[in-house]
């Protein structure tokens, strides 16, 4: 990744098949409030806060209309002078308070999104999706999960109900997402649990769903993919 002073972040491949990028060169410098108070005597720091709390106290004016205001002697008796509302400003940053309500929204610059095409050679290759269906409960709520294999893409998607029409929805909804980037599902692992509905799936132009048995040799994402 190129960052926009030049330098690269380099991001590389875990064991796991995951993409990371090792930050332990880079040094994050951060500026507190007690680096901020160290630049200023015990004096001066002191009335920074008195300054900071007048802001407060009347209102949480800007820190320039807070300075105008003690120019001109809008304020009786000021205990602060333009200096230590500067210094206030220095030490503790701009005042949350008076930033508040008073920052307009901007309109932010839309996010362009582009799409990269698959490489030719992971279609040439795997371009005919095996895809194996399941359903895996959680706390009783059933979620159908699929997962493919080689490409090893998964999905997972909660289920109202296992009424045939939501089952079937589900399982066209994942079909379309491959065939959108161009895949084909050649065929479909699943167990018994899938076979009331495997004439409707065969029309949707896939080839006919394999039945597999409840067993030890089950094809299905949550037992062995």
């Amino acid at each position: 990744m190129h960052k926009a002073d030049g330098t690269k972040c380099v991001f590389k491949p875990s064991k796991k098949g995951l993409f990371y990028s090792c930050v332990n060169n880079n040094i994050a410098l951060v500026t507190t409030v007690e680096d901020n108070t160290n630049k200023y005597t015990v004096r001066e720091y002191s009335y920074a806060k008195k300054a900071r709390k007048l802001q407060i106290i009347i209102g949480r004016p800007s820190t320039q209309d807070l300075i105008n205001f003690v120019d001109r002697n809008l304020i009786p008796n000021c205990p602060v002078t333009r200096q230590d509302i500067l210094r206030a400003e220095d030490i503790f940053g701009p005042n949350i308070g008076s930033i508040k309500g008073k920052t307009t929204y901007t309109t932010q610059k839309r996010v362009k999104c582009y799409a990269q095409d698959i490489p030719q050679e992971i279609m040439d290759k795997h371009g005919e999706v095996i895809l194996a269906i399941d359903i895996m409960f959680i706390n009783k709520i059933p979620f159908v999960m699929t997962t493919s294999r080689n490409i090893h893409f998964g999905t997972a998607e909660l289920v109202k109900d296992m009424k045939n029409n939501t089952l079937i929805t589900s399982i066209e909804q994942v079909i379309q997402a491959y065939q959108a980037r161009g895949f084909k599902i050649q065929a479909i692992l699943a167990d018994r649990q899938f076979q009331h509905i495997q004439q409707i799936i065969k029309q949707k132009d896939v080839q006919p769903m394999n039945m597999y048995q409840k067993s030890k040799d089950t094809l299905g994402p949550s037992k062995k993919e």
